[in-house]
């Protein structure tokens, strides 16, 4: 028998692997290895309809449990992969067993970055990027309760709107001068500011958190100027970092997470990457880049598919994104590398909108407010290679 494929993570990017060597008509094994007790399932959901009680767990798998059977893949839950042996071709699980694989595709994506301060690891503190934190959480979010999220990002901010509408106290403290400030010019930050307010909302910006109060459980917030928030929960949403410790100790490269070529092949023979963990050249913005998103885990798990099928394939994607809050839907085509100018056009308070991301006469990102029909040209048009110029 072949050795099989071994898949270290069993998200998004392991399913969409599965799905895309069973088209190609990949006829070897595939076995998926991961640490979480549940089938392959979506994770936007978790700050969202999952956390507000809307989608219940069975409709978050990506797949029904017969599907992975009829791919001819063997799905390993709640086994961690310990260590990989790239000159044997040898993947080691925790209980100490080994895996000889024929090829292998590491899809481990992220997790919540650590919050760099006293009391972080208090009972009461929380972080959203499983189902199992999702259920802690909830038993501790009950309406009254007084939630502070340190983070004004897209989690924070879709998990405010959540809480917001389940009944809790909100404030959110972002230690940058405005909200979604990495991924957002003014405009889009202070339409989203306004919009948290309108509901309730504390917003703190411009000011960081100098420890988490509390002896058995959360008490409290102490901002850097000493002011203290109340505070029976705490979010943290401070950003993300890619599970790539197993790539490093087996001598893979890295690089804003584990360097793979445009064909999603690492440093190692027969060894490929795909999903939130993995960092790719980008012709349109000239350099590496690594995307924590939905489509980013599809797109590029479909492409790793074809090449471990022999399907030579070049992974270049227009970068898109999207989050949900309250009833508004903000969708974003491109990165806004060395913008220098925007333009805004649509109606801001009547929050259906679009701001344009400009380098030079270049188009570079578009954020589109309620406006699909914007985010959908701005694909297009950032699909569309510049005109060569003609020399005069």
């Amino acid at each position: 028998m072949s050795a099989p494929l071994v898949i270290i993570g069993a998200g998004q990017a392991a399913a969409q692997a599965v799905t895309s060597l069973k088209a190609e008509g990949y006829g070897k094994p595939i076995i998926v290895i991961g640490d979480e007790p549940y089938l392959p399932y979506q994770r936007p959901p978790l700050s969202k309809a999952y956390l507000g009680g809307e989608m219940a767990e069975d409709r978050l798998e990506l797949k029904a449990p017969a599907f992975y059977a009829e791919a001819g893949a063997e799905i390993r839950l709640s086994t961690r992969a310990a260590r990989i042996f790239p000159a044997g071709r040898e993947v080691e699980l925790s209980d100490g067993s080994r895996l000889t694989y024929g090829a292998l595709l590491i899809a481990t994506g992220t997790r919540a970055r650590a919050l760099p301060v006293p009391g972080a690891d208090l009972p009461g503190v929380f972080s959203i990027r499983s189902i199992d934190d999702v259920k802690h959480f909830r038993a501790a979010a009950q309406p009254g309760a007084r939630m502070v999220i340190i983070g004004g990002g897209y989690i924070g901010l879709e998990t405010a709107a959540k809480a917001k509408t389940l009944g809790l106290d909100v404030t959110v403290v972002e230690g940058a001068p405005r909200l979604l400030a990495r991924v957002a010019c003014a405009t889009i930050s202070d339409f989203a500011r306004d919009l948290h307010e309108a509901h309730g909302v504390i917003v703190r910006t411009g000011i960081g958190v100098a420890r988490i109060l509390g002896t058995d459980a959360v008490t409290g917030v102490e901002l850097a100027d000493g002011r203290i928030l109340k505070a029976d929960l705490v979010l943290s949403a401070v950003g993300a970092v890619p599970n790539a410790e197993i790539a490093a100790d087996a001598g893979l490269a890295l690089e804003n997470g584990i360097r793979v070529d445009a064909a999603t092949r690492t440093s190692a023979p027969n060894i490929y990457a795909a999903g939130d963990v993995a960092s790719f050249p980008s012709r349109l913005y000239g350099r590496r880049i690594r995307l924590e998103s939905v489509q980013n885990a599809i797109d590029q798990a479909k492409a790793a598919a074809k090449i471990i099928s022999g399907n030579y394939v070049v992974y270049d994607p227009i970068p898109w994104f999207w989050s949900d809050q309250y009833d508004v839907k903000l969708q974003i085509a491109g990165l806004l590398d060395g913008h220098d100018r925007t333009e805004c056009e649509g109606d801001i308070a009547a929050a259906r909108f679009c701001v344009r991301y400009f380098a030079g006469e270049r188009l570079v990102a578009v954020a589109s407010v309620n406006d699909p029909k914007s985010h959908m040209l701005a694909r297009k048009a950032l699909a569309t290679p510049p005109p060569v110029p003609v020399p005069g």
